[in-house]
């Protein structure tokens, strides 16, 4: 049986959709370029559902507008994601692109 009420704390407190989605006009200005979530579409837990929502309310979010990506790799299970030669790209495109201007974005590039 579910306990309502922790359930309810939960989604309060831990649900990172219903979070972003309830604070968006405050929160959204702070993550909307910073949030990037890669998951498998058959995950063990199936933690994949919930991200099915968050990929929703991302989608229709505005003002701001996300920027991130969600990527749903298929029948890749629990803990999958992207191998660093396809992250550090996009992670170097990211610093690079919401660095202050005077922040060295040069020497640290090999």
């Amino acid at each position: 049986m579910i306990d309502k009420k922790v359930a309810a704390y939960w989604k309060q407190h831990y649900d990172l959709r219903n979070i972003l989605e309830t604070n968006w006009p405050t929160l959204g200005p702070k993550v909307a370029n910073k949030i990037n979530v890669y998951v498998g579409d058959a995950d063990t837990y199936f933690l994949n559902m919930g991200v099915h929502k968050l990929d929703e309310f991302m989608k229709q979010a505005t003002n701001p507008k996300p920027t991130g990506e969600i990527v749903f790799q298929p029948m890749a299970p629990h803990c999958w994601g992207p191998g660093l030669q396809e992250v550090i790209p996009k992670m170097t495109a990211h610093m690079e692109k919401y660095a202050p201007s005077s922040a060295d974005s040069k020497s640290w590039r090999y």
